[in-house]
């Protein structure tokens, strides 16, 4: 079902600073937008992005978000559905394409996203 790493998301207290040092470091050319798509292969994308501390996209507690991509999100949702894991975020369709929440046992927020 999952199909790789949609995405990593984290705040941070110092924008400038980390995004120079994963710059500078590991050669990650961080964009305007705070973020990169890195590409290890055709169609599966993994994008790399800082949010600010008080960022309101993910909660405010939580300082790491994982986003796997799924090849169909509505199979994903009834697969859910059948194991009795409910959506914290019902399906939202966006121009980035689609993208639900669910919960882990320690409470955080796990994005699920089909491009």
């Amino acid at each position: 079902m999952i199909k790789g790493f949609g995405g990593i998301f984290w705040r941070t207290k110092n924008l400038d600073v980390i995004k120079k040092w994963y710059g500078k470091v590991l050669k990650i050319e961080i964009e305007n937008w705070n973020g990169t798509v890195i590409k290890p292969q055709s169609g599966n994308e993994t994008i790399f992005s800082f949010f600010t501390e008080d960022d309101s996209y993910f909660p405010l507690e939580q300082q790491v978000m994982l986003n796997f991509q799924v090849h169909n999100l509505d199979e994903t949702i009834r697969h859910l559905e059948q194991i009795g894991v409910p959506l914290v975020k019902e399906k939202e369709v966006c121009e980035f394409g689609k993208f639900i929440w669910i919960e882990d046992p320690d409470g955080r927020l796990v994005e699920l996203w089909e491009k």
